[in-house]
C-alpha cells in the first residue's frame, strides 16, 4: 500500500473464535488467531503507516452479544460482522453437519424434506427480535458510557479483571501505537521490531530466504 499508493476501502479481521461448522475440526480448534490480538495488529500496523483513518477496519469471530459487539469497536475496529447469534435464532443447534447436507433443523441444507424444519415466519421474527434488542441493549451501554455514538468507544471505556483483587483498563493492557510509529521506527514491542523491518511488498517470505524443500 505505501509503495503504490492502492488502498483497500475496508480489512475485515476474522478472529478464531468464528468458524463454521462445515470446516475442518483441526482447523475450528487449532488454526487462527484470537480477535482482539489480530484486530490490534491490523489496527496498530494502519496507525503506524499514517493510513488508519482512511481505511475502515471490520472485525468477526463469535460475535453474539451487545458487549462483544462494544469491546471489539473500544479495541479498534469500525464494525462488527455477526453470524453466530443470528444462527442460533434461525434454530442452528451447532449439529456440525453443514457440510454434509443433513442439517437436522433445515438451516444448512438443500434436502427439500429437512428444510421443512424451518418454519420461516416462525423463525423470520425471532431474528428480528434478536437484533433490534441486542441493538437496544448496545444503545444502553454507549449511554451508560456517557456518549453520544458508538464509534466513540476506545479501550479506556473497557474494564478487565486481571487478578482476584485487582482491575485495570483495556488501554493499560493493550499497546497502542500513535501516527507514523513504524514509519518512524518506533515499534514499541517486539512482534514488529522482528518483521516490520524485513516486510516486502513482493514476497511474503522475509528476505526471499524462506522456501518449501
Amino acid at each position: 500500500m505505501l509503495e503504490t499508493g492502492i488502498l483497500p476501502d475496508f480489512i475485515v479481521v476474522d478472529g478464531a473464535e468464528g468458524g463454521t461448522g462445515a470446516a475442518p475440526l483441526e482447523f475450528t480448534d487449532h488454526v487462527g488467531v484470537p480477535l482482539q490480538e489480530g484486530l490490534l495488529l491490523v489496527h496498530n500496523t494502519l496507525v503506524g503507516i499514517g493510513l488508519r483513518q482512511r481505511i475502515r477496519i471490520g472485525a468477526s469471530g463469535k460475535m453474539i452479544t451487545a458487549f462483544d459487539i462494544t469491546k471489539t469497536l473500544a479495541i479498534g475496529a469500525d464494525w462488527v460482522n455477526a453470524a453466530r447469534g443470528f444462527m442460533f435464532a434461525v434454530g442452528c443447534i451447532q449439529a456440525q453437519t453443514c457440510h454434509t447436507g443433513r442439517c437436522p433443523t433445515g438451516v444448512a441444507t438443500q434436502d427439500p424434506v429437512r428444510q421443512r424444519a424451518l418454519v420461516v415466519p416462525d423463525k423470520a421474527d425471532r431474528v428480528f427480535n434478536f437484533h433490534h434488542n441486542t441493538l437496544h441493549a448496545l444503545k444502553e451501554i454507549v449511554q451508560a458510557a456517557g456518549l453520544k455514538h458508538p464509534a466513540e468507544l476506545r479501550a479506556h471505556h473497557i474494564v478487565r479483571r486481571v487478578s482476584s483483587h485487582e482491575v485495570q483498563l483495556m488501554s493499560e493492557l493493550l499497546k497502542y501505537f500513535e501516527p507514523n510509529d513504524l514509519l518512524k521506527g518506533n515499534y514499541r514491542y517486539s512482534l514488529y521490531e522482528k518483521w516490520w523491518p524485513v516486510a516486502r511488498s513482493d514476497s511474503f517470505s522475509p528476505k526471499g530466504e524462506l522456501a518449501v524443500a
